[in-house]
């Protein structure tokens, strides 16, 4: 849908050349296809006359220059900001990572990057210079209209035509500009797609969401360790189930390995916040390692619960997924005596040597209320079961799931920040599309599928407790830079735990 929506003036395509309004003309709805003309001063001008309309999508397409070898012709260049070679302001593109990922869906090439715009072509050691700046394409009209989205979204995608190597003053150039307006025509999904989303909405964030007490510790961990001992610190398995904490903390000098065997002798380890079984930790005094323990707290917690029970001959019911590292763990305590039992139907069928001399513990980032009806099956089963003493499942889970539940009875569309490998991101994810309406998991701005925006006019946003706050603030920068939007919050709870750390590094 690319109709004129309440908040916006009609959207508009604005290209310089009439050979990139025909490769564009009929392929994106109802949009109005404008022609500046090119360079500064007719950019500027149709600017102006576009304004004065108020607030509207602009998307300005067309070829350009490469700036870098890596832009080879025919590729796309995705604008995340857009630069004016002579210094003047800076214009921030915060759609730029969607738009090049429906791009990359079309098969193809794309950068995201800055994109300068010059008064006049750009040649020789001022492509270079503008190249050592980190920009990636060089026109002559994207800077100059952006004033004609008024405020409005706006985003830009070039062409590349010719490059350091290949410039314009050399044979082969027609070819190349065949190329580089037949990678325009293929790139009109995205577009129409991009406008399609470009729409007023409301934002509601979730509270509490993002990094949880035992998340940051371990973080905080790992970081004070670098600190202290120096590069390289080893880590068995990610620290916490997020790509963008382990790539951070990746590029500080930790080393992330998945079993102590692979640490050298005599190094420092650090143990995920997941928990490991006693046999890691043997493993790891085997090989004299220097071991930092950054176990969550309530995963510890659970551990010893089923060792408690493990002691008085129970056999022991686990709740929870199996090839998850924290039920790995916990099962290692005492692996001849716990059974795992993923969902409701295998709770109906697990055995015990003795059903009187039962228990169960519970993965603390499962779904509160899928794990209570797998308790309901084992309590109805085994009268005599014993439950946890207090909820295994982590507070910072709870809140999570109780604060997305809130916003998702009343939105048309939930976007759940963390990685795919995070179970308490997933199991969000999943609580939110219970109550209604579709929720995806994005390990960050770059996972956004536009299509899911077209007819979005409210949308909750939340994060997993391993997913870096940072994150949602560029998730929420990104829809607000699709339009006008109101952002709320829906509070169910505050959080004011604090785990101290080992001694280690403290």
């Amino acid at each position: 849908m690319t109709a004129p929506r309440a908040g916006l003036a009609p959207p508009v395509l604005d290209t310089a050349l009439g050979v990139e309004r025909a490769a564009l003309r009929g392929r994106l709805g109802d949009v109005r296809a404008v022609r500046s003309g090119m360079g500064p001063a007719k950019a500027s001008a149709t600017a102006a006359e576009l304004a004065g309309s108020g607030p509207r999508a602009v998307l300005v397409a067309g070829v350009a220059g490469a700036l870098t070898p890596t832009v080879r012709p025919g590729d796309l260049v995705v604008a995340d900001e857009v630069r004016f070679a002579d210094g003047g302001r800076a214009v921030p593109v915060p759609t730029a990572a969607p738009l090049a990922g429906a791009l990359r869906r079309l098969g193809l090439t794309v950068h995201v990057g800055p994109i300068v715009s010059a008064a006049e072509v750009v040649g020789g050691t001022r492509r270079a210079e503008l190249a050592r700046a980190g920009a990636l394409a060089v026109d002559m009209e994207s800077g100059w209209l952006a004033a004609a989205a008024s405020g409005g979204p706006f985003a830009v995608v070039r062409a590349v035509v010719d490059t350091p190597s290949l410039p314009l003053a050399r044979p082969g150039t027609p070819v190349r500009g065949l190329t580089a307006l037949r990678s325009l025509r293929r790139a009109a999904p995205a577009l129409r797609a991009w406008f399609a989303a470009a729409r007023p909405r409301t934002l509601v964030l979730a509270e509490p969401r993002s990094f949880c007490a035992g998340v940051e510790r371990a973080i905080d961990i790992v970081d004070k360790a670098i600190d202290r001992f120096g590069a390289p610190v080893y880590v068995r398995r990610q620290i916490v189930h997020n790509a963008h904490v382990v790539r951070r903390l990746t590029d500080r000098g930790a080393v992330f390995v998945q079993e102590v065997e692979e640490v050298p002798e005599g190094a420092t380890v650090v143990l995920a916040a997941h928990g490991v079984s006693p046999a890691v930790r043997a493993q790891a005094q085997a090989r004299e390692l220097a071991v930092i323990d950054a176990t969550c707290p309530l995963v510890a917690k659970v551990h010893a619960e089923v060792k408690r029970h493990a002691g008085r001959g129970e056999t022991i019911f686990m709740i929870g997924h199996a090839d998850h590292e924290e039920v790995e763990g916990t099962v290692g305590e005492a692996p001849a005596s716990i059974v795992v039992v993923q969902d409701e139907e295998t709770a109906r069928t697990v055995t015990a040597p003795d059903p009187a001399r039962v228990s169960y513990a519970m993965q603390t980032t499962l779904a509160v209320d899928e794990a209570e009806r797998i308790a309901t099956v084992l309590r109805s089963r085994f009268p005599a079961i014993a439950a946890p003493r207090r909820d295994d499942i982590c507070y910072a889970t709870t809140n999570r799931q109780r604060s997305i539940r809130a916003v998702a009875a009343d939105v048309d569309l939930v976007l759940v920040v963390g990685s795919p490998n995070s179970s308490n991101s997933r199991r969000l994810a999943e609580v939110a599309e219970r109550e209604g309406p579709p929720a995806h998991l994005v390990d960050d701005v770059g996972e956004l599928d536009l299509a899911w925006l077209a007819r979005a006019g409210r949308i909750g946003v939340s994060a997993g407790a391993s997913a870096p706050p940072d994150l949602v603030d560029e998730l929420v920068g990104c829809l607000s830079g699709l339009g006008p939007a109101v952002t709320t919050t829906t509070t169910t709870g505050t959080e004011d735990v604090i785990f101290t750390l080992p001694k280690e590094v403290s």
